[in-house]
C-alpha cells in the first residue's frame, strides 16, 4: 500500500513538473515574441499557411485566446476534431483583435472560440479599461459575424495567483467582465460557456487540484472545461440563423 502511495505521489509530482516546465518555456517564448513581434502577427503565420482551407464538409473551429488556450492540448481533449489552437501566452484583447483576421477569418472556420481578458485586467500589455476590453471582444464578434463565423464566448477563469488587495480588485473585475460577456453573448445570439463557475473554489480562486499556480488549468481542469466548450460549440453550430 505504501509503495502504491509513493508511486501515485511521484506520478503527480512528475505531472506538475512537466506542466511547470511547459509554462516556463511559454513565458520565455512570450518575452522574446514581445521584442520581435509585440502583437503576435507572425506567431502562427507559417502554421496558417501550411494549414490550407477546410476539407469539403469540414466544420473547422478556431480557439483564439491567451495562455489558457495555448496550454490546452486540443487533440488530446478532442481527438479527430478539426479544431485549431491559436492561443498566445500573455496576450491581451487588443493583441487578439489585431491578429483576428489572419488567425481566424483567413482559416475559414465554421466557429471561433474566444477566451481572453485576464491579461487586460492584470495589465500585461498596457492597462485597458473594462469598457475597452469589452469593445475589443465585441469587435471580434462583429468581425466573425460579418464573415459568417459562429461565435463561442468563454468566461474568464478565476484567478488565485495571490490573495493581496490587488488580487481582490482583480477578482471583482473578472466577475464584472464575465457578467458583460454573458449578457453580450445572450443579446447577440452567441454561445456562452461559463468556465468561471465550473472552476471556482469557495475563496474565489481555483482549487489546487485543478490549477497548480492558481491561473492555468492542470489536465484535471481542462477535463472539466472540455465538455463545456464542446457543448457550446455544438450549440453555436446548430444555430440555423
Amino acid at each position: 500500500m505504501r509503495l502504491l502511495f509513493v508511486a501515485l505521489f511521484a506520478a503527480c509530482l512528475a505531472a506538475l513538473l512537466v506542466a511547470s516546465l511547459r509554462r516556463v518555456r511559454l513565458a520565455l517564448k512570450y518575452l522574446l515574441s514581445l521584442i520581435r513581434d509585440p502583437f503576435g502577427l507572425a506567431y502562427y503565420s507559417r502554421a496558417n499557411h501550411a494549414l490550407g482551407p477546410p476539407a469539403p464538409g469540414e466544420r473547422r473551429v478556431v480557439f483564439l485566446g491567451d495562455s489558457i488556450l495555448q496550454l490546452w492540448d486540443l487533440p488530446g481533449s478532442f481527438p479527430g476534431r478539426p479544431w485549431i489552437n491559436r492561443g498566445i501566452s500573455g496576450q491581451t484583447t487588443p493583441q487578439m483583435l489585431l491578429r483576428f483576421h489572419q488567425d481566424v477569418i483567413t482559416l475559414s472556420p465554421a466557429a471561433v472560440v474566444i477566451q481572453g481578458g485576464i491579461n487586460d485586467i492584470g495589465g500585461k500589455f498596457g492597462r485597458p479599461t473594462l469598457t475597452q476590453t469589452e469593445d475589443n471582444l465585441a469587435a471580434m464578434a462583429e468581425m466573425a459575424a460579418a464573415n459568417h463565423i459562429r461565435v463561442v464566448f468563454c468566461s474568464v477563469l478565476p484567478n488565485g495567483f495571490d490573495r493581496s488587495r490587488r488580487w481582490k480588485s482583480r477578482a471583482g473585475k473578472i466577475i464584472d467582465l464575465n457578467h458583460w460577456i454573458e449578457a453580450y453573448a445572450t443579446r447577440n445570439g452567441h454561445s456562452f460557456v461559463d468556465f468561471y463557475s465550473a472552476m471556482k473554489d469557495k475563496g474565489g480562486g481555483m482549487p489546487a487540484a485543478l490549477s497548480g499556480d492558481g491561473v492555468h488549468p492542470l489536465p484535471a481542469g481542462f477535463a472539466i472545461l472540455a465538455p463545456l466548450v464542446e457543448a457550446g460549440i455544438a450549440k453555436a453550430l446548430a444555430d440555423n440563423r
